[in-house]
């Protein structure tokens, strides 16, 4: 095995740890954390792949604004972060659904044809022009929509409400 390979290795790994790990844990918060190494393992995944622009795209968006978003908003709402109340994780039955999800997509990946796939690069230039060139508006109007839904959550959770 060559060095990235074992270096793609060691990050799935890693993913799947941090991605059970933000399913099992009890406390909100710590979902919220390991989501976020998460997101960053996402990001190395990028760029040993060499797609350095999803990777920063991975990291700017997703490792940060949106880690932060849920962590803000769990302050925001939640008077007591670290209780019991705000427990979560989950039960057997979900995790029973996730390993038959599991077989089932290990049983269609074999019945799959094994041949070599070509793998082309994307230009960045090209992705970039359309994520931020027609559909600029559009990720503006998402991002107001979100900026209220936040707000909203904010109004309806104020202490003194009647």
């Amino acid at each position: 095995m060559s060095l990235p390979e074992i270096a793609l290795a060691l990050l799935a790994a890693v993913a799947i740890v941090t991605a059970a790990s933000a399913l099992l844990v009890r406390e909100l918060v710590h979902t919220i954390l390991w989501i976020g190494i998460f997101f960053v393992d996402l990001a190395a995944i990028y760029f040993l792949l060499e797609a350095p622009f999803l990777g920063v795209l991975q990291l700017g968006v997703y490792a940060g604004a949106v880690t932060v978003l849920l962590l803000f908003g769990i302050m925001v709402t939640r008077k007591r972060i670290f209780s019991r109340e705000a427990a979560t994780g989950i039960g057997v039955a979900p995790l029973a659904l996730a390993a038959l999800t599991v077989v089932v997509l290990a049983t269609a990946l074999d019945e799959l044809p094994s041949g070599n796939v070509p793998i082309q690069a994307y230009p960045p230039t090209a992705l970039s022009t359309d994520l931020f060139g027609a559909h600029g508006p559009w990720l503006l109007l998402l991002g107001l929509v979100m900026l209220v839904s936040v707000s909203g959550a904010i109004w309806l959770v104020r202490e003194g409400r009647e």
